[in-house]
């Protein structure tokens, strides 16, 4: 790894001043979606997703904040990417007659939301120590009181045979014909009355709380949200971008004595925004111990009784995991009189781990199990494939071709040159006659699957697929007209997404989920993929294909832990090493504006910035405004951007879609989006596009550049892990320029710092559901 000919760190080479550069921030932000105002929150690159890569949320006051729960991460951004996504309607520039991939995405996410909300109807009137749940959720309530009490082990309650998933439709006989790409309209903010807008402005004032909250309150607690307000302010929890000791003040404003810190409202709303926030870190769930603890932080006197009257509320659901030593163990060890003390340790089991969940995530956790276990339990095994896996491009081809042949469900897992072998499945699939298609994560993604069959009808972007933008058409009962699906990208699958993709499959059909167990996760809650992985609920084949050349060598090696030094001849790798954050802005806008495509003819718009977080000297703000002053300068006349301006927006929570500026009108701000044209209405702008010369390591997942820098800053060195620098070193197909400045982080962080943890429940699911073909 060596420098670039001719240069040396430090040389003067830019026209960017260095005094344009942002000054440092308080603190970093993490990750992955955009900007949040907490200072005090560490950036995460663990995998964690960061949620502010979505538009921002005024903050309920300018007063002191805190980051102190074990579920603390970013929360300002969790509302905006419900305002991103939820308040939406379409632009004038789409088709009347259709919606927009961003809208079909969304009504997709509403429906399984309304099944909730007709649960959450039947309890409506006030529950007396749980009497109003019923079903699953009295279940868990009755069972944690006994564990919890003594009374009776969990196992009475949890340990019980999971049913067998009833069919639900049969694969539709007949493909239809492919849908065309429809122009996509960004959507906008769904509209509320004057009159409740006017309602929740005066609650808002008389509490202190800003007026430009209302809009966001309306689209969280709909036109009834002043009354809500009035009776319960800590509802405006729920608001984007609150936080607890802001909806404190709100309620001492309006309540007076009457509030206090054991409040039944305040209590059953800091555990639902306790869980929120575990969702923006990917957790599906919580232990119970943890969200006690954040209470008690949080002045709860009582955080035993807060838990158990958030769950009679049904504002949480509880939830058993693991199990407890059995009667037949107890006995055998009392029968041995000269059973020592390890003999008694190697008795005893893991003790019981309560959890509580929000229900939108408990729901989608169990329609994902049950959907794959119909997968894998109505697909005909009996299929004949030999030939085709003969005739497979690669042995790793030839095994997933016959793997496929005979399960329902399949995991793949390899790096960017496996994409390969899902595209020889297509292609095999679609030569025997069937209906298979692959969806990937991204635009780029689709092109490059495109390519790699030599068909751009055989792939589309998962979205694409739900909206029906992009695919086939859906038969009479709704099911995807589709013998096989093939996801690439498998990793960026969130929980809700994932259960929505499966629902939308008939029985018959087969799924093969493929992806980089490497890279960062989703940006949404859940662990999709690796939960899959990790549960063997389905054959799994791992790729034999080697990434190529000096990046494909030194991410492999990243990959197990191990950041080598490669050969690199033709400089496909080379190190620039910097002193500080004002050194690492100057010499990424030299990079990208001269050195690399005077050396690899790479202009700069194929050249692709990625850093650790959005805030600080050398986050993506820092060095958007650099890399915009040298490339494409301008007074930013339309809402802070011009003609030919980098982009990326985000249409929706967790989806980032580079573009470039055309033009704008009063219709709004008119993008070209990887060949899609895209109208962002005027008062969507701000929200939701942002300048993309630097992109978050998050938002370049599932796409790839022929040349990336990736920035790493001193500040930086505590958001580095393993799947951070893999993920982001991986974005280079030609060229790979690491701005180090962060000495033995790197490689610390390669070594020793893995993907972080997340709570979710789809493994057990996975694990208790019948299926008798599953792989051991």
């Amino acid at each position: 790894m060596t420098a670039l000919p001719g240069e040396t760190p430090g040389t003067v080479g830019t026209d960017t001043p260095q005094d344009t550069v942002s000054p440092p921030e308080a603190g970093a932000e993490g990750p992955e979606h955009a900007e949040a105002p907490d200072a005090s929150d560490v950036p995460d690159a663990s995998g964690t997703p960061d949620p502010s890569d979505v538009p921002d949320a005024p903050d309920a006051s300018e007063g002191g904040e805190s980051s102190d729960t074990p579920a603390d991460a970013d929360d300002d951004a969790k509302g905006d990417a419900e305002e991103a996504g939820a308040d939406a309607a379409p632009a004038a520039a789409a088709p009347a007659a259709e919606l927009s991939e961003a809208q079909a995405e969304l009504a997709a996410q509403r429906e399984l939301r309304e099944r909730i909300e007709k649960r959450k109807a039947e309890k409506a009137a006030p529950i007396a120590a749980g009497t109003g749940l019923s079903g699953t959720a009295a279940d868990l309530l009755a069972a944690v009181r006994a564990v919890e009490s003594g009374e009776k082990s969990g196992t009475a309650f949890f340990d019980r045979p999971a049913a067998t998933p009833a069919s639900r439709r049969p694969a539709p006989a007949a493909a239809q014909p492919t849908r065309t790409s429809a122009p996509e309209a960004a959507p906008t903010a769904r509209t509320a009355t004057p009159e409740a807008l006017d309602a929740v402005r005066a609650v808002l004032t008389e509490g202190g709380a800003p007026e430009a909250l209302a809009r966001p309150a309306v689209g969280a607690l709909g036109e009834q949200a002043a009354e809500l307000l009035r009776t319960d302010p800590w509802r405006l929890l729920t608001v984007p971008g609150v936080r607890p000791e802001q909806a404190d003040g709100f309620a001492r404003a309006l309540l007076g004595a009457d509030c206090g810190p054991d409040d039944g409202r305040r209590t059953a709303a800091l555990v639902g925004w306790l869980l929120e926030r575990a969702a923006l870190q990917g957790h599906t769930a919580l232990d119970a111990d943890a969200v006690r603890t954040a209470l008690a932080e949080r002045a709860v006197g009582d955080p035993d009784a807060a838990v158990r009257d958030a769950v009679e509320e049904g504002v949480a659901l509880v939830f058993q995991e693991g199990d407890e030593p059995s009667a037949d163990d107890a006995g055998a060890a009392d029968s041995d009189g000269e059973a020592d003390e390890a003999g008694d340790a190697d008795v005893a089991r893991e003790p019981v781990q309560v959890l509580l969940g929000l229900d939108r995530y408990a729901l989608a956790e169990e329609s994902l199990a049950d959907g794959l276990a119909r997968l894998v339990n109505a697909c005909e095994k009996a299929a004949d494939w030999a030939e085709a896996a003969a005739s497979a491009p690669s042995p790793s081809a030839a095994e997933l071709i016959r793997t496929t042949a005979a399960a329902g469900l399949v995991a793949h897992s390899g790096g960017e040159a496996a994409r390969a072998e899902p595209a020889a499945l297509i292609a095999a699939a679609r030569g025997l006659g069937l209906r298979a298609l692959g969806a990937a994560h991204s635009e780029d993604g689709r092109r490059r699957l495109a390519a790699a069959t030599g068909d751009p009808d055989t792939a589309v972007t998962l979205s694409g697929l739900l909206s029906g933008a992009q695919g086939p058409g859906r038969d009479e009962d709704g099911a995807l007209a589709l013998d096989l699906l093939v996801v690439l990208d498998a990793p960026q699958l969130d929980v809700e997404g994932a259960a929505v993709l499966v629902e939308a499959l008939a029985d018959g059909a087969r799924l093969v989920l493929s992806g980089d167990p490497g890279v960062l996760g989703s940006a949404g809650a859940g662990r999709v993929f690796a939960d899959v992985l990790a549960s063997h609920a389905c054959p799994q084949v791992v790729s034999r294909t080697p990434d190529p050349g000096p990046i494909g060598e030194l991410v492999s090696g990243i990959g197990i832990g191990e950041l080598n030094q490669v050969d690199a001849p033709g400089k496909e790798v080379v190190i620039v090493p910097v002193r500080d954050a004002g050194e690492a802005v100057h010499r990424t806008v030299q990079l990208v504006a001269d050195s690399v495509p005077r050396a690899f003819g790479i202009p700069a718009e194929e050249t692709q910035v990625i850093t650790v977080g959005h805030g600080g000297a050398a986050g993506t703000r820092a060095l958007n405004e650099a890399l915009k002053q040298r490339l494409n300068p301008g007074p930013g006349r339309f809402g802070g951007f011009d003609p030919g301006d980098r982009v990326v927006h985000v249409p929706a929570p967790g989806r980032a879609v580079p573009g470039v500026v055309l033009s704008a009108d009063a219709e709004g701000l008119r993008l070209d989006c990887g060949g899609v044209p895209v109208v962002v209405p005027q008062e969507r702008v701000e929200s939701s596009v942002r300048h993309g010369w630097a992109l978050s390591a998050h938002q370049a997942a599932g796409m790839r550049w022929p040349a990336a820098v990736v920035v790493l800053p001193g500040d930086a060195a505590q958001g580095l892990s393993r799947p951070w620098v893999y993920t982001a070193f991986g974005r280079g197909e030609r060229h790979l320029s690491v701005v180090h400045g962060v000495d033995q982080a790197l490689p610390h962080a390669v070594a020793q710092v893995p993907a972080q943890e997340r709570t979710t429940r789809l493994r057990p699911l996975l694990e208790a559901l019948p299926t008798p073909d599953a792989a051991s």
